[in-house]
């Protein structure tokens, strides 16, 4: 049986379906496998053909029908049968030309190493290219053509050599829009995965700084990065990431969201146990805490884990400006976390069942406002909070240079064509809109519609049972809350389990010299982050005792 994008979870009537099917097909040559008849038992390690002519033939039958794989013989020296193959749009023409084709069909060339030259000296002196690498099996250079490289066959050779000449259309390096910050870097990750190493790379300067690559996707073949620092994150963490990538079994990998579904500890779980994100430096700051990251070939988005609820409401300028003025940011952020999932609910409940929490006079103005309104205050909660998510959703999909101003203008006009029809009263727009403003303060977009999802089985709760059913979602909340895990690390942590050290980057943000130590959760290998001496009792006496020596 399979799931859902087609990741394997047990064997049913589908597994059989394909044995049924596989075992009917003996008789064709081809197997029907997603890889194609190279990648099956008779050729996975075959070695390659002495007789280049056999090495096409069945290059050739692998590629039917594939009018963007070139084919292209020639001479080698001018002597030997040579074969060229590789995908086009995939490769730079200029550079094939120049660094392959020529120096190896060149007068000059076989004069000076004579015609039967061996691969073995094409690599070592002929090919002036930097990414050489000999392949061995007919499988392995399948893979390569489609790995955006160049293959080349000699008649005679019993191997190959793959030629990196690859290049394609890509985006420049460019400031992230969903993660926009007033002081810090403004790069941000490409689609293309060697580029998004490289911008980690660039800022830490270390050989501990491993990548280990990956290729997940039947089809896709998807290329994969796992990123960490050895000696600073816990090495059952890396093979428990590493186990988890192992176990996916899926045709295809087009965005790293397949893969954060597939390896999150509770995919049932509202809330996001991995984060994403196009910062290379918030991905830097992390590794450097002894986490990991993921990077996906194709996408700017980079995954990085273990993660916990605070993280999920910090943002990296708070780490950029002084700690004053981030601890107040982060406590305003907190507090528009809560106005966000609990201020409609909050007003149904009141104004349906306990109106004595409010003044007389604005309970009043209240009840004045909503003498006309024919629905009780849940359902206009409840339609208010589905228009203004209508409208939202449209402003995203819609071209840039409109979307804003109308889904600004479509909630004006909106609204108060539904308080002078009488749908609504005013006091409830004003709530929607409020807790609207408060959910943009969330830094992280999937964690914010976490709350937007749960803030309607809040209303439900507060419009059939008032407070008393606010306290019960509150308790459901914090109880699975608290039950998460991201990776194994509790996901409340460090308030629980209570580590005090850790408390210094949590609800506030403790100057940059007081956090000596990294969080224990993740990084258990290396604790010290920075010694003693950066804390101003130790930087201030010996100042003191330079100005009085210069005096």
């Amino acid at each position: 049986m399979y799931s859902k994008g087609g990741v394997r979870v047990g064997k049913g009537a589908s597994e059989q379906t394909d044995a049924k099917d596989a075992s009917s097909s003996k008789g064709d040559a081809r197997p029907h496998t997603s890889e194609g008849f190279l990648h099956s038992e008779k050729y996975r390690e075959h070695p390659i053909f002495k007789d280049i002519d056999q090495n096409e033939e069945l290059l050739r039958k692998q590629f039917e029908k594939c009018s963007d794989v070139v084919f292209r013989p020639f001479a080698l020296l001018g002597a030997r049968k040579a074969l060229i193959v590789y995908v086009d749009g995939l490769v730079d023409s200029k550079e094939l030309e120049a660094n392959i084709l020529k120096p190896l069909t060149t007068a000059q060339g076989a004069s000076a190493y004579g015609r039967d030259a061996t691969l073995s000296t094409v690599e070592k002196y002929i090919l002036p290219i930097a990414n050489i690498e000999p392949i061995q099996t007919l499988s392995r250079t399948v893979t390569i053509i489609l790995r955006w490289q160049v293959m080349l066959f000699v008649d005679g050779e019993e191997k190959a050599l793959a030629l990196s000449v690859s290049k394609w259309p890509q985006r420049a390096v460019t400031e992230p829009e969903t993660e926009t910050v007033i002081r810090g870097p403004r790069e941000g990750f490409t689609e293309n995965v060697r580029t998004s190493t490289a911008l980690i790379r660039r800022r830490i300067h270390t050989p501990e700084l491993k990548t280990e690559s990956m290729q997940i996707g039947r089809l896709t073949q998807t290329q994969v990065v796992l990123c960490y620092i050895q000696g600073l994150i816990d090495d059952k963490l890396v093979e428990e990431v590493k186990t988890r990538l192992k176990r996916i079994e899926i045709d295809s990998v087009l965005e790293s969201g397949y893969i954060e579904e597939l390896i999150e500890d509770t995919p049932w779980s509202p809330f996001p146990q991995i984060q994403n994100t196009e910062k290379p430096d918030v991905v830097t700051a992390l590794l450097l805490e002894g986490r990991f990251a993921l990077l996906i070939d194709g996408t700017p988005f980079a995954l990085v884990a273990p993660i916990n609820l605070w993280g999920a409401l910090a943002s990296p300028e708070d780490y950029y400006e002084r700690f004053l003025i981030s601890t107040m940011i982060r406590w305003l952020r907190y507090t528009f976390a809560l106005i966000a999932l609990f201020l409609p609910a909050l007003y149904v409940a009141i104004t349906t069942f306990h109106q004595e929490f409010l003044p007389f006079s604005l309970l009043l103005s209240v009840a004045a406002a909503r003498e006309n309104t024919p629905y009780p205050a849940v359902i206009e909660a409840l339609i208010m909070e589905f228009t203004f998510e209508a409208i939202r959703e449209a402003g995203v999909r819609m071209p840039k240079a409109i979307g804003s101003a109308i889904s600004i203008v479509g909630a004006l006009v909106i609204g108060q064509a539904a308080v002078q029809a009488g749908i609504v009263s005013a006091p409830m727009v004003i709530i929607v809109a409020i807790t609207g403003i408060a959910s943009f303060t969330i830094p992280r977009f999937n964690f914010a519609i976490a709350l937007r999802m749960l803030r309607f089985p809040v209303i439900i709760l507060a419009g059939l049972f008032g407070i008393f059913g606010i306290l019960f979602a509150t308790i459901c909340i914090v109880l699975h809350i608290c039950s998460l895990r991201s990776f194994g690390m509790p996901y409340t942590s460090p308030i629980t389990p209570l580590s005090i050290p850790n408390l210094k980057d949590t609800l506030f943000r403790a100057p940059w010299w007081a956090m000596r130590k990294r969080p224990y959760q993740s990084s258990k290998a290396n604790l010290t982050r920075q010694s003693t001496a950066a804390s101003p009792t130790h930087r201030i006496p010996g100042f003191k005792k330079q100005k009085e020596g210069s005096e």
